[in-house]
């Protein structure tokens, strides 16, 4: 297993494709089977869809299994941290305060 912090998961694996907006982000993330994420949140709402592979999510709301078709929403401030047993790829968009 290796553990990663979450600045280094979103570079592991192929580079991820990425569009940034004004007000939003949306990027595909590549994950290596064995990957640990540490437990981490964000200042933003985040989302994320697994479009392939396998895992787990540990959040306040419990654990989560992680497959295709998942679909994931944390709130501003949310913990939330995750194991990865196959490669995995997710779609993530990520929505700062409205830009004023």
């Amino acid at each position: 297993m290796t553990e990663v912090t979450i600045e280094q998961w979103a570079l592991t694996g192929p580079a991820p494709a990425a569009l940034d907006g004004v007000g939003a982000s949306i990027r595909q993330v590549h994950i290596p089977a064995g990957t640990v994420g540490t437990k981490h949140s964000h200042p933003h709402e985040q989302f994320f869809r697994v479009l392939s592979g396998a895992g787990q999510l540990a959040c306040a709301a419990g654990s989560v299994p992680l497959r295709p078709g998942t679909v994931v929403r944390f709130a501003p401030g949310a913990w939330h941290q995750a194991e990865f047993s196959e490669d995995t790829v997710l779609l993530e968009v990520n929505l700062p305060e409205a830009v004023a």
